[in-house]
């Protein structure tokens, strides 16, 4: 009898043939699976504007968290809250380049610099500001109010015109600001304001290494020339630009090294949080040197620090009360500068 034809064969064949497709089958499903990790940890999926990634908001234990909605007011008083919030989100699409209400901003929002519409730990949260302000400012010399603070960030981070101070939009930024803190005592600052920033180090911040760095951690949202990535809409950005005509001018807070380096430690890349960064201290210094390094507006800030000893050790623009120089005040090494004072 031919072995070829017998149903025994015939039926172990056919027996072989669909294990052979089936671990076929596992195997393929096995590398697509694998692919797509791969490609979503490489290559994250850009956050649309206002979004912010679960990562970032479920590190609050122990911090200051904002008001549960439901004490927003009803009446204008709680739309004026509702609007703050969406001016601060999508500060852009109201008051950018093609703004909606007017054209006095460079494209960012508010919120690029303040994580989650100002709502996140350690993200320069809006928690403190309603407590502690009105209150003397160094930088201007005088008593400053929330719509003054307000307005230097249009003028500064937002390399653009502040709105006027009795339009909709003040008013409705201010609320949203003060609804944030009304759970925060006059006067406290509380757990998770400010930026935290990391450990001076005992060398200056080197802007080479920091190039690297940013290429291996920043690149991929932020662009190869800093210019960040437009949303679809084209309205505002996805992920800010951090240098060119479009982003922050050299008068802007996070143009002081220490606070971009605080920053970046505790929110970036995309996924980090405070208590798990990605970067370390010397990381977070040295990309802060790169990224400040890089040409940008530049704003006259003569009328700024009348008294030059109260200037910030890392204020990066003479002249200073001390004997240091002014590559020092701007890269490091800060301890040495902090003894003097």
């Amino acid at each position: 009898m031919n072995t070829l034809h017998d149903p025994k064969y015939l039926r172990l064949k056919c027996i072989i043939y669909q294990l052979l497709a089936c671990i076929f089958i596992l195997v393929i499903i096995v590398l697509l699976e694998t692919s797509v990790i791969c490609y979503g940890a490489l290559v994250p999926a850009p956050a649309g504007p206002g979004h912010t990634p679960a990562s970032q908001v479920s590190h609050t234990e122990g911090y200051w968290q904002p008001p549960s909605e439901a004490t927003i007011p009803a009446g204008e008083s709680g739309a004026l809250v509702t609007y703050g919030r969406e001016l601060i989100s999508h500060t852009a699409r109201y008051l950018g380049p093609q703004g909606s209400v007017a054209q006095i901003s460079n494209g960012m929002n508010c919120q690029n610099c303040h994580l989650a519409s100002g709502t996140l730990p350690f993200g320069n949260n809006y928690s403190a500001v309603a407590a502690t302000y009105p209150r003397f400012r160094a930088r201007s010399g005088t008593e400053e109010t929330i719509v003054k603070r307000v307005s230097d960030c249009f003028e500064r981070s937002l390399n653009g015109t502040a709105p006027d101070a009795s339009s909709r939009e003040m008013h409705a930024i201010r609320a949203y600001i003060e609804w944030l803190g009304s759970n925060v005592k006059p006067g406290q600052k509380p757990a998770g304001s400010g930026l935290n920033k990391p450990a001076l180090l005992a060398r200056e911040a080197d802007s080479a290494k920091g190039n690297i760095i940013y290429e291996r951690s920043c690149r991929s949202c932020h662009g190869k020339d800093g210019e960040g990535l437009m949303a679809a809409d084209g309205l505002e950005y996805a992920y800010p630009p951090l240098w060119g005509p479009n982003s922050y001018n050299d008068a802007a807070g996070l143009y002081r090294i220490s606070n971009f380096a605080g920053f970046v430690r505790n929110n970036m890349p995309l996924g980090a949080t405070h208590d798990a960064p990605q970067l370390t201290p010397e990381e977070a210094w040295d990309v802060a040197a790169f990224v400040n390094s890089m040409p940008r507006p530049h704003k006259d800030q003569s009328a700024d620090w009348q008294d030059i000893r109260t200037k910030p050790t890392d204020y990066p623009f003479g002249p200073y009360a001390d004997g240091f120089s002014e590559k020092q005040h701007k890269l490091g090494p800060f301890g040495p500068i902090e003894a003097a004072q």
